[in-house]
């Protein structure tokens, strides 16, 4: 019977908020909103460019299954709108809760896999809870179960 085990646990990044952490967090943001912009820009586009092919390879644009196929496009790309506006609000929701950050206030960043040994007798919940506190990138400190 063994007497330790090599697992995998997730580490939750924190960063404290910083004037420079803030502005990464907001340009980041904001190349995220010109992104979702420039697709909405291309759907439109290209779900106009797909109508109007089909209506002009059609002998007769007025067919009803020409229409339906019209309508399966453009219903195709409201779809696809919707999402890209939904991920777009969910954006801009972010960069006003930046905004609102306030310095030197903690916020989880993310998470990383690390592996950990844990023996018996070890308290599996500690080990499992571990963090790391970074600074404009910087380790400021690392915890564990806590």
């Amino acid at each position: 019977m063994a007497n330790q085990l090599s697992i995998k646990r997730n580490i939750t990044i924190r960063a404290v908020v910083t004037p420079r952490w803030k502005e990464e967090a907001e340009r980041e943001i904001s190349q995220a909103i010109s992104t979702t912009d420039q697709q909405l820009a291309q759907l439109e586009q290209e779900g106009q460019e797909v109508v109007s092919e089909i209506r002009r390879q059609s002998a007769n644009p007025l067919d009803p299954r020409i229409q339906e196929q019209v309508a399966g496009v453009q219903q195709q790309v409201a779809s696809k709108r919707a999402e890209l506006e939904e991920q777009k609000r969910n954006l801009l929701d972010q960069q006003v809760n930046v905004q609102g950050l306030e310095m030197e206030q903690i916020v989880d960043q993310g998470q990383l896999e690390s592996s950990c040994t844990v023996e018996v007798g070890d308290n599996l919940v500690e080990k499992l809870q571990a963090s790391i506190v970074v600074r404009d990138g910087i380790v400021e400190a690392i915890s564990e179960g806590a």
